[in-house]
């Protein structure tokens, strides 16, 4: 009886001499609404197109555009629970962005509100994934957001509150905790 032999899948052209030539041949506006239009309907591209041309946006932009890649970041397939399954990793680069970027606005609640979302999904994520590859990544997010808040004039407990109810939201236990802890330490002092 004969083996079957595997085909090997077919290497995909290099078309990009071709398509650079059709699209010397278009004028601005067309590329733009091209753009415009895969912006619309691929997230990733829109993201991609954000960073790359440091788009900006008002407060309520970003606290949808931050909600929605937050859900892009942790979402995870229930199938691959205990497994190191994939993540969006461009979609945790752009929560960071945007939590940077409501704190320069000066929109620190929001930012707060938002990094607290994010760390009941991540954590969730994390949970739910082999070895929390992506605690580094939500890590970061948090960054601006706590410095920030070091420097702000906020009431002392609103900051003290805020900083028990992320590490109470915390589904491992370790996720920023020990920075959260000294953030919270030092507001508690502030209080006294």
């Amino acid at each position: 009886m004969s083996k079957r032999r595997l085909k090997k899948p077919a290497k995909l052209p290099d078309c990009s001499d071709r398509l650079r030539k059709a699209l010397a041949k278009c004028t601005k506006a067309d590329l733009m609404d091209v753009l415009v239009e895969l912006a619309r309907e691929d997230r990733k591209i829109l993201r991609r197109l954000s960073e790359q041309f440091e788009l900006k946006a008002p407060p309520e932009e970003l606290v949808v555009a931050t909600r929605r890649a937050i859900a892009d970041a942790t979402d995870f397939d229930e199938r691959n629970i205990n497994h190191n399954f994939d993540y969006d990793d461009e979609a945790y680069s752009e929560v960071k962005r945007n939590l940077s970027r409501l704190v320069e606005q000066g929109q620190l609640r929001l930012a707060m509100e938002l990094s607290l979302e994010l760390m009941k999904q991540g954590s969730c994520q994390v949970e739910m994934s082999d070895e929390g590859l992506m605690t580094d990544e939500i890590e970061e997010c948090f960054q601006a957001v706590t410095k920030a808040l070091k420097k702000c004039n906020l009431p002392s407990a609103e900051v003290v509150a805020w900083c028990k109810e992320m590490i109470a939201s915390d589904r491992v236990g370790f996720i920023y905790d020990e920075e959260l802890r000294t953030l919270q330490k030092h507001f508690e002092k502030l209080r006294s």
